[in-house]
């Protein structure tokens, strides 16, 4: 029964992750215009279920740290209710944070649970150390870098852009308009109104405006290559995203030696893509729309230095967080373009810190009580 239990409970932390996580990787096709929500998400959840495929295959080392293998000693590690404090303490916190709207890091969230169930199980017997190396190290450099690497490239490529003579269309709208004449038939009669059919240019709203950029490469119209790669790149994070978070997650059911590490991934997967489909929207609009305005070739760029990052690390088994790269990398452009939200970076800032001590507690609360009512 315990293990069901523990089975259950991994699956609605991959859920809460889908629901917080899938639409990160697709959130500037959708904020730059390249498509609507619908083919935003489907992309998202095609790519990141492909990921998390890959992931039975190339990232074996990232199941074995989030099993909790040399934060606490080997007996532990093989409870039933070890691992289910972990799953639901990671689950809860990022289930409130995606019914707010807070993108927050699922990594960050899990070890933030492994380190409460971890100090109520064996105290000062954690291995501090670790944690700190091996988790949390690599949690607060990576967005530093990748708003570091998104500035620098992006600056690149618009150097580039402009040697190759592409150009940014602006936002007017022509077109005709029926504009209301009042005329005098007679001077001791009625006033008739006539509609008379007139030219009009319109200076759009900044929140309504989509750039397209305009011009050709080797004979090709530059938007229709710039779409394509945005998509690329987009899948190319959401698959980086299933290659990365899924084996975290899975590494919670390694006690349940019965059950094939495959099925237990292939599992994961099928719950984060549910997640993503039924809950995303709210983290997605956050995502997309207010941190910064971005165009397709911004988005195209903060995209790549994402899926770059996050492949980068999964192969080497460093539990980097998709989330904080992805918010990295778009605050980056958001500089170079002047125009990022900080009140709301403030606001995602202080929802990364209380993630930690949130997750700690929750699963701490919950080991205690399974331990209570063992």
């Amino acid at each position: 029964m315990i293990l069901i239990v523990l089975f259950l409970a991994t699956c609605f932390l991959a859920y809460s992750n889908g629901a917080n996580d899938n639409f990160k990787g697709v959130s500037t096709l959708f904020g730059s215009g390249t498509t609507n929500y619908k083919g935003a998400i489907t992309w998202a959840t095609v790519t990141t279920i492909s990921g998390s495929i890959a992931a039975i295959f190339l990232a074996s080392s990232l199941v074995k740290n989030f099993s909790g293998k040399g934060l606490v000693p080997d007996t532990l590690i093989q409870s039933p209710e070890f691992a289910i404090s972990i799953a639901l303490g990671a689950a809860i916190t990022i289930f409130i944070a995606t019914k707010i709207g807070m993108p927050i890091s699922t990594t960050h969230s899990l070890v933030g649970a492994l380190f409460g169930s971890g100090v109520v199980a064996v105290g000062t017997a954690f291995n501090f150390t670790k944690l700190g190396n091996t988790f949390l190290l690599p949690l607060i450099v990576s967005p530093i870098m990748a708003a570091i690497i998104s500035l620098i490239v992006y600056s690149i490529f618009k150097k580039i852009r402009i040697v190759l003579g592409v150009t940014k269309e602006t936002c007017i709208s022509i077109g005709d308009e029926k504009i209301p004449v009042i005329k005098t038939i007679n001077a001791n009669e009625f006033l008739a109104v006539k509609a008379e059919s007139q030219k009009t240019i319109t200076i759009m709203n900044k929140q309504e405006c989509i750039e397209t950029y305009k011009g050709s490469f080797i004979g090709i119209n530059s938007q229709k290559i710039l779409d394509s790669a945005h998509y690329l790149s987009a899948g190319i994070v959401s698959f980086a995203r299933g290659l990365n978070d899924t084996p975290k997650i899975v590494g919670l059911l390694i006690v349940i030696n019965t059950l094939d590490i495959k099925w237990g991934m292939i599992a994961v997967a099928a719950a984060m893509a549910i997640g993503g489909l039924l809950n995303a929207k709210k983290v997605g609009e956050l995502m997309s729309k207010k941190i910064t305005p971005m165009n397709s070739g911004q988005g195209f760029t903060a995209n790549l230095i994402t899926g770059l990052l996050v492949t980068t690390a999964s192969v080497h088994g460093l539990p980097v967080s998709t989330t904080h790269i992805s918010v990295g990398a778009i605050f980056g452009i958001g500089t170079v373009t002047k125009k990022a939200n900080l009140k709301v970076i403030r606001n995602i800032l202080l929802s990364w810190l209380l993630t930690l001590p949130v997750a700690a507690i929750c699963s701490a609360i919950i080991y205690w009580l399974l331990l209570f009512f063992k």
